[in-house]
């Protein structure tokens, strides 16, 4: 059956890349959707809202303040808005005009990356300042602590496969150097899998993607103190008004937290590594290609298929890709090692009759 976006016109999607925002991020629970749809269909006290989900996410992270956001972007926004201003109306209202205010965000220089947008405008839209440390290869943690002026506001930690994977100071080293600076700790987890492992290892402010590992609608939140998610939702009258939260978003969120909560993790495991299985299987015997299996680059329990194109292939990887990204159906794969020849399959966000599709289209650009 063809899906709502296929009946508007629009091609058809296998998303073999990951839980990417330009592909929709995830497909969500029935169960999610219910959620959704009830909440949508009824009236509530916003602000009241906000509260009690942010009461509703604790449990599920350990901390003792959460605050529901629209999505990562809007939750990194809204933190760092936090940590200038604390609950200081006047203030709040005032952002981004910072004059006066310690307004430094410190950023190690591999973590200056662009997830679709740069990670360092969002530290800008809010009038702070990014101060990058470092190199983009190497990060010491005198780098860090020397940076650090009357003017900090907060260090940012950004966990991601976008970032440079070695010579950054880790998180345990950042969180020593701001606690020991009477300074707060954000720490952009957006994909991340583990919803307590920051907070429990003493992050000040934890961002999280609503849609990507729990599978739950358009948004994000922030967890951690209680004090700075307190402040974070007095953004929502001011800079944070444009970014804010939907009722039935918040409502999806919840439900797709229980949801992840109560999901069998191996079970899970097992039934994406049977997903790789088969789409290695169908993909074996094809000519130009080696194929393999591979565990995710930021060290998430991500198994993928790896391919890798031979010297005799008349076509690079990235020409193979762009193929792929330009039929109908469209097949988007991982594609950031492209440029050295490899392609990778992530079963994760990949719909029944995903896998027999690709090594179908594989098939004919190899063979073609």
């Amino acid at each position: 059956m063809a899906s709502i976006y296929e009946r508007n016109g629009l091609r058809r999607v296998i998303n073999a890349s990951g839980r990417m925002t330009a592909l929709g991020v995830s497909t969500i629970h029935d169960e999610t959707g219910k959620a959704l749809v009830e909440a949508a269909q009824n009236y509530v006290v916003i602000d009241e809202l906000i509260d009690r989900v942010g009461e509703m996410i604790c449990p599920f992270t350990g901390a003792e303040g959460s605050c529901p956001t629209a999505n990562t972007s809007a939750a990194i926004c809204l933190s760092i808005a936090a940590v200038m201003t604390g609950p200081n109306i006047d203030l709040v209202e005032r952002i981004p005009d910072t004059r006066g205010l310690k307004n430094e965000v410190i950023i190690q220089k591999g973590h200056c990356v662009n997830y679709g947008a740069p990670v360092t405008q969002m530290i800008r839209t809010v009038g702070a300042v990014p101060v990058e440390v470092g190199h983009a290869n190497k990060v010491i943690p005198e780098n860090i602590a020397g940076a650090i002026t009357e003017r900090t506001a907060a260090l940012l930690y950004v966990k991601s496969h976008h970032c440079v994977q070695k010579g950054m100071v880790s998180i345990e080293e950042m969180v020593a150097i701001a606690h020991s600076h009477g300074l707060p700790l954000i720490v952009d987890a957006s994909a991340e899998e583990d919803l307590r492992k920051y907070v429990a290892l003493g992050a000040d402010l934890v961002c999280y993607s609503g849609a990507k590992a729990i599978e739950g609608p358009t948004s994000g939140f922030i967890t951690g103190r209680k004090d700075l998610t307190d402040a974070a939702k007095l953004h929502y009258k001011g800079i944070g008004r444009p970014m804010k939260v939907g009722k039935e978003s918040m409502m999806g969120l919840v439900k797709a937290l229980e949801l992840y909560e109560a999901r069998d993790q191996e079970a899970h495991c097992r039934e994406l590594n049977a997903v790789v299985d088969r789409l290695a299987s169908l993909l074996e015997g094809l000519p130009h290609i080696r194929v393999g299996k591979s565990t995710d680059e930021a060290g998430r329990s991500i198994s993928r298929v790896r391919v890798d194109v031979l010297p005799d292939c008349p076509l690079t990887a990235q020409q193979i890709g762009d193929r792929l990204k330009s039929g109908n159906p469209a097949v988007f794969t991982r594609d950031h090692f492209l440029n050295v020849g490899t392609i990778f399959f992530d079963p994760r966000p990949m719909l029944p009759g995903d896998a027999e599709a690709i090594a179908a289209r594989m098939k004919e650009i190899l063979k073609g």
